[in-house]
């Protein structure tokens, strides 16, 4: 506790600087703090929408909706 950083965050107990960049910035967002640690070139840096993962899959959205459906369910409540 207290000794890491990155992308799993600081463990710290503090939330308000889980988002902590490797110059040491606070980013606000997911998209700012993602393209941080972005190798240059290596993959498109992400704009500032979040994209949905279920879009470039097509069904995948009726079978993670199945799946959860189970963890909502009675046998979970």
């Amino acid at each position: 506790s207290g000794q890491v950083r990155g992308l799993c965050g600081t463990f710290n107990g503090d939330q308000r600087d889980e988002f902590t960049t490797p110059e040491g910035d606070v980013e606000p967002g997911v998209a700012a703090f993602a393209n941080a640690f972005r190798a240059a070139g290596a993959c498109p840096a992400l704009g500032p929408g979040i994209p949905d993962p279920c879009d470039g899959f097509p069904g995948s959205r009726e079978r993670a909706e199945a799946a959860c459906a189970v963890l909502m369910g009675p046998a979970f409540q």
